[in-house]
């Protein structure tokens, strides 16, 4: 496993995983505490584990939470997906940028996403299975969405969207949440200086 810093949003990291294939299917290392804590994360950070599943065209997203935020490990344990990580952190040199990956079983690529950006997805296949690790137990009084069509977004979402949460569709703008929820920034440790490259 090796981790490959995201130039787009500073502070994401892709964690690659290395399938090994026979007869049988395959086998890989999705979690390596060393290979984590060689970016500056601390793996015993994170507390609980969740999974969603989606069939093809369901979009979640985009979700953050207020207060201390929340730092999380994605992976598309089955299926494909369309991933978007967007930076919210005022003090970030990648203020409202946006990182775009696709991530599938073939790869069991981990993206890690720092508190204090948010992340959506779309399913690509029939069924996506997507697995979940944060640092801080979940919330649900802190749930921030933001309009997976916001227009400043502008993400270019591959699919009609086949179906949505209530809360997803009903989403304000990114400029309301801005202006009335994250008015007090999250606050966000570690963010590294940004390098064109």
């Amino acid at each position: 496993m090796k981790a490959i810093e995201v130039a787009a949003v500073a502070g994401v990291h892709l964690f690659e995983s290395t399938p090994y294939a026979d007869e049988r299917g395959f086998f890989c290392r999705t979690f390596d505490a060393d290979v984590v804590r060689s970016v500056g994360l601390d793996p015993d950070a994170f507390v609980q584990d969740s999974l969603s599943r989606s069939v093809r065209g369901v979009l979640r997203g985009l979700h953050l939470r207020s207060g201390a935020g929340e730092a999380k490990l994605v992976r598309c344990s089955y299926g494909r997906i369309f991933d978007v990580v967007v930076d919210l952190r005022p003090e970030s040199p990648t203020y409202l940028s946006r990182g775009i990956f696709e991530l599938s079983d073939d790869t069991q690529t981990t993206l890690y996403i720092p508190a204090g950006c948010a992340h959506g997805f779309q399913a690509l296949s029939e069924i996506a299975d997507v697995s979940y690790r944060i640092d801080r137990p979940h919330d649900p009084s802190e749930d921030v969405t933001i309009a997976y069509d916001d227009p400043e977004l502008a993400i270019p979402w591959p699919l009609p969207v086949s179906s949505m949460s209530e809360r997803d569709r009903q989403a304000p703008s990114l400029a309301e949440v801005l202006k009335n929820v994250l008015s007090h920034p999250i606050p966000s440790h570690n963010v590294p200086p940004h390098e064109e490259s």
